[in-house]
């Protein structure tokens, strides 16, 4: 199994637009992080993690030629609003691309992107638009994707909620401000966590600050975390060395190659 991180910043990315801090002004490409999204490489295909609004960019930038299926954590834009950047891939092989959706939130994708996925639509639009198929998922109850088990847990988000979830020994969370009993439950023994963590310091209603994360994490004791979702109010290097053994911060482009 491999895991690419494909963007790692939050929904303004880093730099940030008119900003001119020292973070938002480095030269290391590390602290240049672009809007959730990730891809799981695994013997059945890949597995691609949201699709955010730099969607095209990451996946040349990591040199990406196929995505065989996708899993959406929840519907904020940062982690959708790439979606049409996923019609390569249907109209290279001509077939449609199951996307997960939590079962609370597929009407709302529908309503969102009619074009995408309703049938009548469908009909007359037949190009110009990503072939995907909705494949609702519930918390708690696994789905076979690709060949691999895939387990989703529900994680508070501000007032909404969002969704990780477990692949073999990887488990991921992303946007959640704290991990739930059931949660912490099919976590469990991972080998591998990622976990989204905005800055250090001042709480957050929908993330875990940076030290919210690591207590998470040396809970669950994964052999290595990574961390993810992160602001310009932290700057890779120095986070680097802040952090505790087996804790790293995650960049764009990172790959990991998880046994």
């Amino acid at each position: 199994m491999r895991l690419t991180f494909l963007g790692t910043g939050t929904s303004v990315g880093v730099p940030v637009i008119g900003c001119d801090c020292e973070n938002c002004a480095s030269t290391d490409p590390r602290d240049h992080r672009t809007r959730h999204g990730a891809l799981i490489g695994l013997d059945g295909g890949n597995l691609l993690i949201d699709t955010p609004p730099e969607l095209r960019l990451q996946l040349l930038a990591a040199r990406i030629s196929r995505v065989d299926a996708v899993w959406y954590t929840h519907l904020h834009a940062d982690h959708v609003h790439g979606i049409d950047d996923v019609r390569i891939f249907t109209d290279r092989g001509r077939t449609s691309l199951p996307a997960f959706v939590p079962d609370e939130m597929a009407t709302e994708m529908t309503r969102r992107f009619p074009y995408i996925f309703d049938d009548e639509l469908r009909r007359q639009r037949k190009r110009n638009r990503p072939r995907l198929t909705l494949e609702p998922y519930r918390a708690g109850v696994p789905r076979t994707i690709l060949g691999e088990t895939v387990v989703p847990f529900r994680v508070p988000h501000g007032p909404v909620h969002a969704f990780g979830f477990r692949i073999g020994p990887l488990g991921y969370v992303t946007d959640a401000a704290e991990l739930p009993a059931e949660a912490r439950q099919i976590l469990a023994g991972v080998e591998v966590l990622v976990l989204n963590a905005l800055w250090w310091g001042d709480p957050h209603p929908s993330h875990f600050t940076i030290e919210e994360a690591v207590e998470a994490a040396l809970e669950i004791g994964p052999r290595r975390t990574f961390l993810t979702h992160l602001t310009h109010r932290v700057r890779h290097r120095e986070l680097a060395a802040a952090l505790p053994a087996g804790i790293e911060p995650a960049h764009d482009g990172l790959m990991v190659e998880i046994p």
